[in-house]
């Protein structure tokens, strides 16, 4: 079982915090693209150098994980409620953080598999292998669920 991660995180202070950008998103598939070009305008905005095709993918499949493994079926917003999902991006100097907000207290479990031509099931080995680190922690009070983050370094502009 994959235990609650914080290590690799940036600090959570807002000051430090150049540039943050977050957006909500529908309990629909739609959401990944709505995710994907709420994506490319912000980083279009920021200077992410040759990281920007690495967290475009990565925010998809932290997206799709949470629309297909982390909401009920029934799952939506009404006036008083937060949307189900919320994307997150922030960024430091040297780094940035996506992050994917969703309502389930499930341990994300990157799958096993030997199928590498499977068309679904290998979410978190694609978030694993294009991001410098990545992995999440419960929510506590109102919210409620997880977060799950994906860590990118970025090149210092000199």
């Amino acid at each position: 079982m994959l235990e609650p991660l914080r290590q690799g995180l940036p600090p959570l202070d807002p000051a430090a915090v150049s540039n943050a950008a977050s957006c909500a998103l529908p309990a629909r598939y739609e959401a990944v693209r709505e995710a994907r070009l709420f994506t490319r305008r912000t980083l279009d905005q920021w200077d992410v150098g040759d990281r920007f095709d690495d967290i475009c993918l990565v925010v998809s499949e932290l997206v799709t994980n949470a629309l297909r493994h982390a909401l009920p079926g029934d799952a939506g917003t009404t006036a008083d409620q937060s949307p189900a999902v919320r994307l997150h991006l922030m960024r430091w100097t040297e780094r940035l953080v996506c992050a994917v907000r969703d309502p389930s207290h499930e341990t994300p479990v990157p799958r096993d598999s030997e199928d590498y031509s499977a068309e679904s099931g290998r979410g978190l080995f694609l978030v694993d292998s294009f991001s410098d680190s990545w992995g999440w922690h419960p929510l506590a009070g109102t919210l409620g669920g997880k977060v799950v983050w994906a860590l990118f370094r970025l090149e210092s502009v000199d």
